[in-house]
């Protein structure tokens, strides 16, 4: 599940105790969720002092419409993962930013250039370990009550997908370099 998304929320309190929550890209790593944020945000210094945090990642696979409001739903997979984020430091710095790099769009990292020092200066990378879990699948039929069966209203599941449009070029995009082949693929058929 956690293989499957690229955007990851991070939840994390500043001095003051006020919670906040951070959307991030991420990418498991072996036993670890990766996520990367600026050494400048005092949120992710907090995580990196210690502070527990809880990752979630949701992915949207459908809607329940049931006869009744109160049963439609959503079908979706999600899965939150608890503890405290380690900083990757030095050379792990920049393997983990590569493991993040190619979770996203596969293939990019030996096509762009690298981070340059003041770059990886500014980044932080986080590593929360898979130590305490939970996954959750939402996939059931609506789920209306007896008496509502007979009522003339459509029930059922309108299925959700993730599906890549056309690469569109930088308005500063110089010469004609072609569209990574590692883009281009994604353009079609929905990815799940």
């Amino acid at each position: 599940m956690l293989d499957a998304g690229r955007v990851a929320h991070v939840a994390v309190r500043d001095d003051d105790g006020q919670p906040f929550v951070i959307p991030v890209a991420y990418a498991r790593d072996g036993d670890d969720v990766l996520f990367h944020g600026s050494t400048a945000s005092r949120l992710f210094r907090n995580l990196a002092a210690g502070v527990p945090t809880c990752l979630t990642v949701t992915l949207l696979d459908g809607l329940v419409a049931a006869r009744s409001v109160f049963e439609s739903s959503m079908h979706y997979r999600s899965a939150m993962v608890l503890g405290v984020p380690v900083r990757r430091q030095g050379d792990d710095l920049q393997a983990g930013l590569e493991v993040v790099s190619e979770h996203l769009m596969p293939g990019r990292w030996a096509d762009a250039r690298q981070p340059s020092r003041k770059e990886l200066a500014q980044t932080m990378l986080l590593a929360l370990p898979l130590a305490e879990w939970s996954l959750k699948v939402s996939d059931a039929p609506p789920d209306d009550a007896d008496d509502d069966l007979d009522l003339p209203v459509w029930a059922g599941v309108l299925p959700l997908r993730e599906i890549a449009g056309a690469p569109v070029p930088a308005p500063d995009l110089r010469g004609s370099p072609p569209v990574p082949a590692y883009l281009a693929s994604w353009t079609g058929p929905s990815r799940t």
